[in-house]
């Protein structure tokens, strides 16, 4: 823009020119005073403005009729008028006494239009552009939205999509931008390629990335869409790895992914420089605070030497060591961790220092981009508030929290100064994703007391009107079975880190064996996080049990040889039906897994007491347990290795005893290769099996990658083998068999998919050792129930 100044004197006339670049380059002239000498008008004349009013234009400049001005004000003027971002052009002039403004509006949309997407719905699209209806419009912004578009495009995986603009003059000023797109087809990612590893399998390091290989599975789980910001988070997620396997010299050398514009298809190349496997040396804890004691506190630490080196142990033992010392009265102590590495011996020892640390406090916590989390929802994820000292571990904790709720794409926590030097404000950047989910499914079980075809639909929503509830309905069946259900979860019940939330639910059961159940129950339950690894649930549960026998079947008079042929003991249930259950329970949790939907190393082990008989007809004490145990047998080869075992025993007390419908049966859980209810003591007449009060299993499992399979189908293989018994009965009702302690087992292999369903799992069993009355099924499909 050029911009010329002219005044006019008795003495002279003086021209000055300046050149400068504004968006919209077009010409600006305008006429003012020398810098040494000043110029008065008697009035300010506006033109060109259509929908500005001119007394509005007049406000935005300083220059007013009768007040003297120099050419500084003409400058500001310019610049104020620029700055409003309503004029492509303007033009000061002075002619005699009156001072004319010149201005041309930008044009003003009128709507934003999307034609041929269908990938992408137009309010997704409208939120990405900075063209509005009502604004104002340049063909900057313009061009800058077609990238926006494009961007947009990209992150679902299209990149080849074109996009060309039209702009329809309507008069008056207004205009219609339309954006013609054309969404091409799905860019793939044709490889994903590790260079320079050889601890680890590219197989091994293609799970731990989220960036996945094309499959036919990619339409469903959408993971093959190629982002740079994908990509850098993918390095993160390498270095976390490695670091936490001993590699402490791992570097990420690159991490690029090409795109052949003739296939449509993104080869992704990350080039890894792993360096030596590390353990830990010496580890001591040094303290310049004379009060705390260093030495004292190198029990709470979680690295020890001779283990081998894990970044996330240190970290930990940085968080235990903070909490200790703040728990004594320092709060502002800083806790740094030292380390010396023996690159011959390939040990790194560790020295935690405790210093008194430079005392900041939270001035407040500014929270931006919850448009539908509520403030309160993420700020009770801190463990500090305002006024608060400053503790950065802290605040690194409350992130891992915040992401760990899934509620939000990312998640930012900087700082920057208070009003004071010793004063902080904490800023939360969040980024909010979908948190509901509407889904419809179908199965086929061979197992449970559900076995068959079933579908399912339920809708979820983890983020229950921004408040952090959870609530769930659902409903499913079978060919036997009909199921509902309700369930809701207050993570923060009466503002304290406790859970508490109820069930409603309903179940209908048809039983091969001439005899059907329908169950109405609820159960209220309070959740409360011990540690980091350990939570304990305590929760009231009551039903009600239905049971009727089918049409053609007498229950006072069945006869075992003909078609009614149920059980005594099954019937003398029945008979007391309905049953109402009345009990409390308590569990006990201890999770340690690494990965929970594709464990590699930790423990997973819970254990559950109910007490039946605060009111209601039952009366017992049931006691179970299961423990888990995931070890990484060969890094190279991905083979992980798995031990578990349970047990679980009922007592009844009073004089009604336990019912059947109340001992144990068995199942997959317990072993493979025989049915549902297939072992344990059986009615000899009937062949009933009817449940037991005592149970064990154990199982030793070896998982593997399927060879040639691409890993991105989530497809893992598996040998095994069980062992069981179920033993035990309280029915006097009829004589029984195979009522002592005695062990089935049964080798065998299994597939396992991580299905965009749910993972899904198919066991061939063999039993190598069972009884006369035992019930083969070698087979067996379902929904994999790991934990």
């Amino acid at each position: 823009m050029k911009a010329a100044s002219k005044f006019l004197s008795a003495a002279s006339a003086v021209t000055l020119s300046a050149a400068m670049v504004v968006p919209g380059a077009l010409a600006v002239q305008f006429v003012a005073t020398s810098a040494a000498e000043a110029a008065v008008v008697s009035r300010v004349e506006v033109s060109g403005n259509q929908r500005i009013d001119a007394e509005t234009i007049r406000n935005y400049i300083t220059i007013k009729p009768g007040k003297a001005f120099s050419s500084s004000d003409i400058d500001g003027a310019v610049k104020a008028l620029f700055g409003t971002g309503l004029f492509s052009d303007v033009q000061i002039n002075q002619v005699g006494s009156t001072l004319v403004v010149k201005v041309a509006e930008y044009q003003v949309v009128n709507q934003v239009l999307f034609q041929n997407n269908k990938k992408l719905k137009d309010n997704a699209l409208a939120a990405a552009v900075q063209l509005k209806p009502r604004g104002t419009f340049s063909q900057a912004t313009l061009d800058a939205d077609v990238e926006s578009v494009k961007a947009a495009y990209r992150r679902i995986g299209r990149d080849d999509v074109t996009v060309t603009t039209q702009v329809m003059q309507l008069g008056d000023n207004r205009v219609n931008v339309v954006f013609n797109i054309v969404e091409g087809d799905r860019t793939q990612i044709a490889a994903v390629n590790f260079v320079g590893n050889s601890a680890y399998s590219s197989r091994r390091l293609a799970d731990i990335i989220n960036t996945k290989r094309s499959s036919w599975l990619s339409f469903v789980l959408r993971d093959d869409v190629y982002d740079d910001d994908k990509l850098r988070a993918d390095e993160e997620l390498l270095r976390r790895f490695y670091y936490n396997h001993g590699y402490a010299d791992f570097q990420v050398v690159s991490a690029v992914g090409e795109l052949d514009s003739a296939t449509n298809k993104y080869t992704v190349t990350i080039t890894v420089q792993e360096g030596d496997r590390y353990t830990f040396g010496d580890v001591s804890v040094e303290s310049s605070i004379p009060e705390v004691d260093g030495k004292s506190l190198e029990s709470v630490i979680e690295t020890h030497k001779g283990d081998v080196y894990n970044a996330k142990n240190v970290e930990d033992s940085i968080i235990a060591l903070t909490e200790k010392v703040a728990g004594s009265g320092y709060a502002f102590a800083q806790v740094t961790p030292r380390g010396d590495r023996n690159f011959e011996n390939h040990t790194i020892s560790v020295v935690y220092t405790i210093d008194q640390g430079t005392k900041a406090y939270i001035e407040r916590i500014e929270i931006r981009g919850n448009d539908r989390t509520r403030d309160y929802v993420i700020r009770r994820e801190f463990d500090v508030s305002e006024g608060d000292a400053f503790n950065q571990v802290l605040i690194q904790r409350a992130k891992k929290r915040l992401e760990n709720l899934n509620y939000f794409e990312k998640v930012d926590i900087s700082t920057v100064p208070g009003s004071q030097p010793d004063q902080v404000v904490l800023v939360v950047d969040v980024v909010e994703k979908s948190t509901g989910e509407f889904s419809v499914g179908a199965g086929y079980s061979t197992g449970g007391d559900t076995a068959g075809p079933s579908v399912e639909g339920s809708v979820t929503e983890r983020n229950f009107l921004g408040r952090g509830q959870f609530i769930k309905l659902s409903a499913g069946g079978g060919k036997n079975s009909r199921d509902y259900s309700l369930s809701f979860t207050e993570p923060y019940f009466l503002g304290r880190r406790i859970a508490a939330g109820f069930d409603i639910y309903k179940s209908t059961r048809e039983y091969d064996n001439n005899y059907d159940s329908d169950t109405t129950g609820a159960t209220i339950r309070f959740g409360l996080p011990i540690t980091d690894s350990i939570t304990t649930q305590l929760a009231y549960n009551i039903s009600q049990e239905k049971y009727t026998v089918d049409d053609g079947c007498n229950p006072t008079d069945v006869d075992p040889s003909g078609t009614c042929n149920i059980s005594t003991a099954i019937l003398d249930g029945i008979a007391q039906s309905p049953w109402i259950k009345s009990s409390v329970s308590l569990g006990l949790v201890y999770n340690t897994i690494d990965d929970m939907k594709n464990p590699h190393e930790g423990i997973y082990a819970n254990t559950t007491l109910e007490v039946a008989g605060l009111g209601g007809d039952a009366k017992f004490v049931k006691i179970t347990g299961r423990g888990s145990i995931y070890q990484t047998l060969s890094e190279q080869y991905d083979l992980v290795g798995l031990i578990s075992g349970g047990a679980g025993h009922v007592e009844g007390y009073g004089s009604d005893g336990l019912r059947i419908f109340d001992q144990f049966q068995s199942s997959d859980r317990m072993i493979r290769g025989f049915a549902y209810g297939g072992i344990g003591p059986v009615d000899p007449l009937t062949g009933d099996h009817l449940g037991g009060t005592t149970y064990f299993n154990a199982s030793a499992e070896a998982q593997f990658p399927l060879p040639v399979i691409p890993e991105s189908f989530g497809l893992r293989g598996a040998v095994f083998a069980d062992a069981a018994t179920l033993y035990g009965s309280k029915v006097t009702s009829v004589a029984q068999e195979s009522t002592d302690m005695q062990l089935r087992a049964s080798v065998g292999l299994g597939l396992m998919w991580a299905s965009p369903f749910g993972p899904i799992r198919i066991d061939y069993a063999i039993p190598v050792k069972k009884e006369a009355r035992d019930d083969v099924q070698e087979f067996n499909f379902g929904i994999s129930t790991r934990f």
